[in-house]
């Protein structure tokens, strides 16, 4: 989610076209507008930003006329302020002597701009990486050094978020973190900062990793780090890496989808830091609480998230909510709906071309549309009255993972907010995730020869996981290419119990709460001669009676669900790896459907 990169030399160079170069080099984050600032050994400062994609903006904007002592390059995924050229970054302060640019989500944005209005900076966007700029700027005016003025600028910065900033008047760089990913590296004549290594890695091999509470002070060919809490100096030896660019894209992971299933602690992580303090969280929440009839309207794997969503809501919320697929919507409810009515319209692109025509079709009725999306400046969140933003950052995988993990964890988020009840408790669950990750990864090792060679098999789920083992089939469906069908498990016996045979292989996801009904549903099957392999919280039961336990962290039934998603993502993984598929790019797929 955005990309920043910055190089500081020892001469005025031209530096728009390396600038240039790691823009796209960063691109496959993914971003919505493009930037590039330079700083000059004289005082001058040269801002070019808009929006768009990086070959067109650097030649409409002539990137390659920059020059400068120091310079910084943004790529920006919106989620504060729409896409546009004032919010497109790098930013600059009040009288221009500064400018920085960040990767993340500052969360207290909102109070931050206001109370620097108050104290009568000028502000020119509504971005919060602008609000990292003035952050600084704060402490500069009060006659505090950089490295102090950026070490008070931290405690005040709420969220995860890296960043970068210079200043007109001394030839070095800094760059700090809290959260978000951010790495160095120094060459004989330059030193430079990026968020990960696809741009730094054609300039030098010398890296030089940056902590979250770190500060790297970056001059021509060296880099200083220091600790924000005291301002002491930090000692830490330079690696050199060996990854080729797309194992650097890809973070060591052999694909882009384990890759994003590995991020999805962090992702949601940010995304509960950045509703906890949205405005637009109590917004919406109202609006589903008002509502005389509740929708939840989506395709596909936002249609699981839905699923899930509306039992959450009935169980929290004491109030019914119905899932729909966004094209039956139109059919089966829109004669129906109202000005009183409201939609929850979900898509992780915001283009989803099913979703927008059922939120058109529904618009002459009155009703209410609101926004769960992933790309901000979709055409969904201009069509919606309210919106939420995912906060996963760019998915390059076909098959989503963290932007359905999200989806379900937002609409968990409100439906405890519509029933009254803490979010705290959520805050746990990045680490649970990365336990889950870490332990099911290794638990369904033993599944795979087996499971690769079968073309066909069962995915059942009960109550809250019921929409997990659906979502769980579809990604055996979309990577594997082998027949997945998910069921609520008690209908299993009511037909396609008839497909089982020696050996069958029927996967049973189980809640705590539910596990006695899941025995019954696995001995239907064992009795018959097939494979019972379960997914739940350590339970003799379970243990007792399938062939196979796949053990989660003890949650709850709440976030139980949430963890049982990912070893179905894991083992989809490595099913369609071990049948020699590219599971990032499965045939027939697109990543955005819009198409009829």
């Amino acid at each position: 989610m955005c990309g920043i990169f910055g190089i500081v030399t020892s001469r005025d160079e031209p530096l728009g076209q390396l600038l240039t170069e790691a823009s796209k080099r960063l691109s496959y984050r993914g971003y919505d507008s493009v930037g590039c600032a330079t700083l000059t050994s004289d005082g001058t400062v040269d801002l070019r930003k808009d929006v768009g994609k990086v070959d067109e903006v650097a030649a409409r904007l002539r990137f390659h006329e920059m020059r400068g002592t120091r310079g910084i390059a943004q790529l920006r995924w919106a989620t504060f302020g729409a896409p546009s050229q004032a919010n497109a970054q790098p930013h600059l302060d009040s009288d221009g002597d500064l400018v920085g640019a960040h990767n993340g989500n500052v969360v207290n944005n909102v109070e931050l701009r206001e109370a620097f209005i108050s104290e009568g900076m000028t502000l020119r966007s509504t971005n919060d990486g602008e609000t990292c700029v003035h952050a600084v700027e704060r402490y500069v005016n009060q006659g505090y050094s950089m490295l102090d003025a950026i070490r008070r600028a931290y405690e005040d910065l709420e969220g995860d978020y890296a960043f970068v900033i210079g200043r007109v008047d001394e030839n070095r760089m800094y760059a700090f973190k809290k959260g978000s990913g951010l790495v160095a590296g120094v060459t004989d004549g330059s030193a430079v900062v990026s968020s990960d290594l696809p741009s730094i890695l054609p300039l030098t091999p010398n890296i030089l990793r940056i902590e979250d509470g770190e500060i790297a002070i970056l001059e021509p060919g060296r880099i200083e780090l220091r600790r924000v809490e005291d301002g002491r100096s930090v000692e830490r030896e330079i690696e050199t890496v060996t990854e080729t660019m797309e194992e650097a894209q890809k973070g060591g992971y052999a694909h882009f989808m384990l890759k994003e299933i590995h991020e999805q602690p962090r992702r949601a992580g940010e995304m509960l830091h950045l509703f906890d303090a949205s405005p637009y969280v109590t917004a919406m929440v109202e609006r589903m609480k008002t509502a005389r009839n509740l929708y939840l309207v989506a395709c596909g794997t936002s249609y699981h998230a839905c699923l899930l969503g509306a039992t959450y809501i009935a169980r929290l919320a004491g109030r019914p909510a119905i899932p729909v697929l966004a094209p039956q919507f139109v059919p089966q409810y829109v004669p129906a709906v109202g000005p009183e009515d409201v939609g929850v319209f979900v898509s992780q692109s915001g283009e989803t071309k099913d979703v927008l025509l059922a939120l058109e079709a529904s618009r002459p009725r009155g009703l209410q549309p609101l926004g769960l999306l992933n790309v901000i400046g979709s055409t969904l969140m201009r069509e919606s009255r309210v919106y939420l933003p995912l906060a996963c950052g760019y998915e390059i995988s076909v098959p989503a993972t963290k932007t359905f993990l999200n989806q379900a964890l937002a609409f968990l988020y409100l439906a405890l907010r519509m029933g009254g009840h803490s979010t705290a408790d959520l805050h746990g669950l990045p680490d649970l995730l990365e336990k889950t990750i870490i332990t099911t990864g290794l638990q369904i090792g033993d599944l795979e020869g087996d499971l690769a060679r079968r073309d066909d098999l069962y995915c059942l789920g009960y109550g809250l996981t019921y929409p997990i083992a659906l979502e769980g089939a579809l990604k055996m469906k979309e990577v594997t290419y082998a027949h997945c069908e998910g069921m609520l498990s008690t209908e299993f016996k009511h037909g396609p119990l008839s497909a089982v045979t020696e050996g069958y292989p029927v996967i049973f996801v189980s809640g705590p709460e539910d596990v006695a009904r899941v025995v019954s549903g696995i001995n239907e099957v064992t009795c018959r001669g097939g494979r019972a392999i379960a997914v739940g919280e350590e339970d003799p039961r379970l243990r007792a009676n399938a062939h196979d336990l796949i053990m989660l962290p003890k949650a709850g039934p709440l976030l139980n669900p949430l963890l049982a998603v990912i070893p179905l993502q894991l083992l989809a993984y490595r099913l369609s790896v071990a049948r020699g598929y590219d599971p990032d790019f499965p045939r027939n797929l697109s990543k955005t459907l819009t198409v009829d």
